[in-house]
């Protein structure tokens, strides 16, 4: 029974987006107080919020969707199996709503995704990893925001881990070195700041409207994703890595010659750089700075020790 009100619930916020606690214990003959456990169990695995004050409720980011994966077929047939069950026991609509939920849902997931969204003209794959529609529907709600200029709220995690509730205005999207940012203005700072998407735990969709901001292209801090510091390096480039050190490098900055691919680049002088060079293993060899050579040999003997 528990796991057929967590599911109802899970759905009944899919279809609605915000519910309050009120509702939920009186559709399910269950107390406030189990609504909150029950919440808290959903949240440990969906992007749930509880929002306090006038207007809040039970909140479930719009950029969720039931992920591939979410349970096996075998634990679908169960899942549907048991509801046909308490069906013929107590025949209620709520038991049959659940079913063809669920057979929705397993039939879905047996249609093959190869692109996981598309954005304008800029078609978003994610690759045979992860949840990839997810991404896309955050990617496509941002768009839209920006589009309709509509605030968002969101719960964001910061790279020290720290999470905050925030509303922000969109303004445009970031596409830097193969990661993608929104630009948006704060509330809670009062100032425009950077967020990268793949931080943003959940993003509801306000409904307010707001005035467009004035800013520049300069205005955007490009320099966010660099360090203080930068360094002039050297590379030796194998056949095996070109691929890869061009799609980071860029195509301009190498030159073939004597039959070996080099580089010569002015890159951020801080530990993803290092992190950079080793993930490319043996097909990348750093030719200067020696001090750079040391730091990377010694991630190299740090992950081998690991072995």
């Amino acid at each position: 029974m528990k796991f057929t009100i967590l599911l109802e619930i899970l759905f009944d916020l899919l279809a609605k987006r915000k519910l309050t606690a009120a509702y939920l214990a009186e559709k399910y003959e269950i107390s406030q107080r189990t609504v909150y456990r029950y919440i808290d169990l959903l949240s440990m695995s969906v992007p749930i919020y509880i929002k306090r004050g006038r207007n809040g409720g039970i909140c479930i980011s719009d950029n969720y969707k039931l992920p591939v994966g979410f349970m096996t077929k075998e634990e679908y047939a169960s899942a549907i199996e048991a509801l046909e069950a308490m069906y013929s026991q107590l025949p209620e609509e709520r038991f049959l709503a659940a079913k063809r939920k669920l057979s929705a849902q397993t039939k879905s997931e047996t249609r093959e995704l190869v692109l996981s969204g598309e954005i304008g003209t800029i078609l978003v794959d994610g690759g045979a990893w992860g949840d990839t529609r997810a991404f896309s529907d955050k990617l496509r709600l941002v768009e839209e925001c920006i589009q309709n200029r509509l605030v968002l709220e969101i719960e964001y995690h910061s790279r020290a881990g720290e999470k905050t509730h925030r509303k922000i205005e969109p303004h445009v999207l970031v596409f830097k070195q193969s990661v993608w940012y929104v630009y948006a203005f704060c509330h809670k700072q009062r100032a425009f700041r950077l967020f990268r998407l793949g931080r943003i735990f959940s993003a509801l969709n306000t409904e307010e409207r707001f005035q467009k901001r004035p800013f520049k292209r300069e205005d955007i801090p490009l320099n966010y994703w660099t360090s203080e510091k930068s360094v002039d390096v050297q590379f030796e480039i194998h056949t095996d890595a070109f691929a890869d050190a061009q799609d980071w490098l860029g195509v301009e900055n190498m030159r073939f010659l004597n039959d070996k691919w080099y580089a010569e680049v002015t890159l951020p002088d801080d530990e993803a750089l290092v992190r950079k060079i080793v993930g490319l293993g043996a097909g990348i060899k750093v030719l200067s700075p020696q001090s750079l050579q040391t730091r990377v040999a010694q991630a190299a003997q740090a992950v081998y020790l690991l072995y």
